[in-house]
């Protein structure tokens, strides 16, 4: 192990990024990691279930969790992600708390900063202000304020940008301050602990949520079915994957005029997944509906949930 911190210490610890849905949680996430981790999109609670990301440093480890965003939970799906994010929060050495730059901070900040005091009353809090690329100097600024007040002027506040890797060192130091002393929890080339079916899974929900409307995001699910070497081509990898939906009124959505939209979701998640798994795929994805599975407990306990 290389221990070439100044004072011969190694730092690693595990880091929870929290904050209302669509903060910018996830891109932060991917950016620190230098890869692909989190899956982004424009829709909020994306994010399903806290992912770990690593980013290595010479004299630290740093494990990144991105949780689902926080919020009042509408459906059984909702409380079980909330009470997934609740126990992460009891987890972690440090609580990351993400504010974007363009949107003033509101109940639903408040609200989780008095969920961070119940649940994880002794865990140090960071304040990162997320997107400032998407800001003026002065609302940057503003925010900053905001979320120091919030903090109640405890702890330090960070303004990021992940899209233009603006300040990422400056937060990586902030971070690796706040980890204990302790051993590496992965070797070098570990990115993630996710395993590669749920990888390949989460690329798949990304491709079919582009694009789609408020309505739909939170009915997609995707499960892989099977995954086995192409008989007669070599060197290719047969995926088989499901994409589950509420309602035959959402398969059509998916489906597209003409199946196109659905080609338009293989292709892209197909592209994704050669450059994950570094090998040729055929891909072949099937629409599904399982009525109303956020909120029957025997089918997101089947999808993992």
């Amino acid at each position: 192990m290389d221990n070439t911190h100044t004072t011969g210490e190694f730092r690693s610890g595990f880091v929870s990024l929290v904050g209302r849905p669509n903060t910018g949680k996830s891109t932060l996430i991917n950016a620190l990691v230098g890869e692909k981790i989190a899956i982004t999109a424009n829709q909020p609670e994306t994010t399903r279930r806290p992912i770990r990301g690593i980013r290595h440093e010479e004299d630290a480890q740093i494990i990144l969790v991105d949780t689902p965003g926080l919020h009042r939970p509408r459906t059984l799906l909702g409380e079980r992600l909330n009470e997934s994010v609740k126990e992460t929060y009891s987890d972690v050495d440090l609580i990351c708390l993400c504010i974007p730059a363009d949107e003033k901070v509101g109940p639903g900040d408040r609200w989780i900063v008095d969920a961070l005091a119940r649940f994880a009353p002794t865990t140090p809090v960071v304040g990162i202000v997320t997107k400032v690329d998407k800001a003026t100097k002065d609302e940057t600024g503003e925010r900053l304020l905001e979320l120091y007040g919030l903090l109640e002027e405890k702890g330090e506040v960070v303004p990021v940008s992940a899209m233009e890797q603006t300040q990422l060192d400056v937060l990586v130091d902030v971070i690796k301050r706040h980890l204990p002393e302790g051993p590496k929890f992965y070797p070098d080339d570990h990115v993630t602990d996710d395993d590669r079916d749920t990888r390949m899974a989460e690329l798949i929900r990304e491709a079919a949520l582009d694009g789609l409307h408020d309505e739909l995001p939170h009915s997609v699910a995707v499960a892989i079915d099977e995954v086995y070497d192409n008989p007669t081509r070599e060197g290719v990898l047969n995926i088989h994957a499901i994409i589950y939906v509420e309602r035959e009124g959402q398969k059509a959505i998916l489906r597209g005029k003409d199946g196109r939209r659905l080609s338009r979701i293989t292709h892209r998640s197909r592209l994704e997944i050669i450059e994950l798994l570094g090998t040729n795929v055929y891909l072949d994805l099937r629409l599904k509906v399982a009525k109303n599975w956020q909120t029957d407990p025997k089918q997101l306990g089947r999808m993992g949930f």
